[in-house]
């Protein structure tokens, strides 16, 4: 298993351990990680819901005139390998 999966499946893990519903979507380049912030929710968990989104290359936090907030997380994939085989006009 590659090792950026490993690690947004470990950040969103961890936000579910603090008891945010987490969504984790695969996309081409990265591995993006969603945790709905409930109202009311303690400095303290706040805290470590913030350490460990900072785990990830990039985060940050949605929030709608609405009062909804989403606390958002990206973990890169590697590059993938270049394809060096012969294509369809290759002769031997």
């Amino acid at each position: 298993m590659p090792a950026s999966r490993v690690s947004a499946g470990a950040i969103a893990a961890q936000l579910s351990a603090l008891g945010l519903t987490t969504r984790v979507e695969e996309h081409a380049r990265q591995t993006a990680i969603e945790a709905e912030v409930p109202d009311g929710l303690p400095a303290e968990i706040w805290q470590r819901a913030l350490d460990t989104v900072a785990q990830a290359d990039r985060f940050g936090l949605l929030a709608t005139s609405l009062g909804d907030r989403t606390l958002w997380a990206a973990v890169r994939k590697p590059p993938s390998a270049p394809d060096h085989s012969p294509g369809p006009g290759h002769q031997r």
